[in-house]
């Protein structure tokens, strides 16, 4: 005699021929899990059955024809589903269709050049969107406004870069062609500080019209996002112009990680900014140093992982830098109450 267990629920006990009945007939699957009734042992249908010296035989209801039939063509082709919109209810895979198939439906699109490039950007910009909002939305964060962040970033980046030229304004810029070590300098105080200062801009408006206090890791969510903005809009800039003079496998890298790890590294650094920031608003009386902190540590690891990334040897520095930053953020979102003690006082 033995029990059946399935979904939690027991069942029986049945001895091994009737057990065979409700396997043969369907109602008992073989996979079932089975508990013998005196000793308490667990196995399944299948080997409580082939213990008993027994051979199932499921029977067919029927042919191909007449299974079909009992089917039912609403469960094969559910028109009243359609007419009715119920596919709609499901969100979820909605979102996973638009980020499925929105590079096919690009094939079908006339477009080339600059705004091929910037679409591909959007589509792998919408995938990181959605990984943040799935690990650091909050109640305050809204869709609107990571919207306008995404393109407020592009926007300042477009006018002052591209427009205005910003960073021939910042003379440390020049150094990044001096030698080492003095390059450093270069690239911390000209590339790092220009382009963190950049993209925080956003969250500063974001805080300045935001309606209620926002708690340190929306900021993040918010300044993940613009990094990610200036990373994919930089990237669509380089994937035209440095990597289109590489060789093919070089370039084709390059473009890849120009959508996907680097603008996650921006996005990172904006993260901390986003941070302290947070802080900076939450406790005014440290806002001079918290705002300093918001833009020099990003900086620092912005400009010393470009720095590096311009030799051979440098490369090996420039992964634990990467791995840092990571920590680093993820060290700050842990210690966010030790920081709020510290800066009550």
């Amino acid at each position: 005699m033995v029990y059946i267990i399935r979904n939690n629920q027991q069942y029986g006990p049945y001895d091994e021929q009737t057990l065979l009945s409700y396997v043969n007939s369907g109602q008992i699957l073989l996979c079932d899990i089975t508990k013998d009734a005196n000793t308490s042992e667990i196995g399944t249908a299948r080997s409580s059955l082939k213990k008993a010296g027994l051979h199932t035989n499921v029977s067919h209801k029927g042919g191909l024809v007449t299974q079909l039939r009992n089917i039912g063509s609403e469960l094969i082709i559910p028109k009243a589903s359609f007419i009715s919109k119920q596919w709609l209810s499901d969100k979820r895979l909605l979102m996973l269709a638009l980020v499925g198939l929105f590079p096919s439906v690009l094939m079908f699109m006339p477009i080339g050049g600059f705004m091929l490039f910037y679409m591909i950007a959007l589509y792998f910009s919408a995938i990181w969107g959605l990984f943040f909002f799935y690990f650091f939305k909050t109640s305050q964060v809204s869709i609107k406004t990571t919207v306008i962040v995404f393109f407020a970033t592009q926007i300042f980046v477009f006018l002052l870069w591209d427009i205005l030229g910003a960073p021939t304004f910042n003379p440390f810029y020049y150094l990044t062609k001096a030698s080492f070590p003095i390059n450093i300098f270069g690239w911390v105080l000209g590339v790092g500080l220009t382009e963190e200062f950049v993209k925080l801009l956003p969250l500063l408006i974001i805080y300045r019209i935001a309606k209620e206090p926002l708690v340190p890791q929306t900021m993040v969510f918010y300044g993940l996002m613009s990094g990610i903005a200036f990373g994919v809009f930089e990237g669509v800039q380089y994937q035209m112009t440095v990597n289109a003079q590489m060789e093919y496998s070089a370039s084709f890298f390059m473009n890849i990680a120009r959508l996907t790890s680097l603008p996650f590294l921006h996005a990172i650094w904006c993260g901390i900014a986003g941070y302290f920031i947070a802080f900076a608003h939450l406790y005014p009386k440290y806002r001079i140093s918290l705002y300093f902190l918001a833009l020099i540590i990003p900086a620092i690891l912005h400009g010393l992982y470009d720095s590096c990334c311009n030799s051979l040897p440098g490369m090996i520095i420039a992964l634990p830098i990467m791995v840092g930053g990571v920590i680093l953020l993820m060290t700050y979102l842990k210690q966010g109450v030790n920081y709020q003690s510290k800066l009550r006082n």
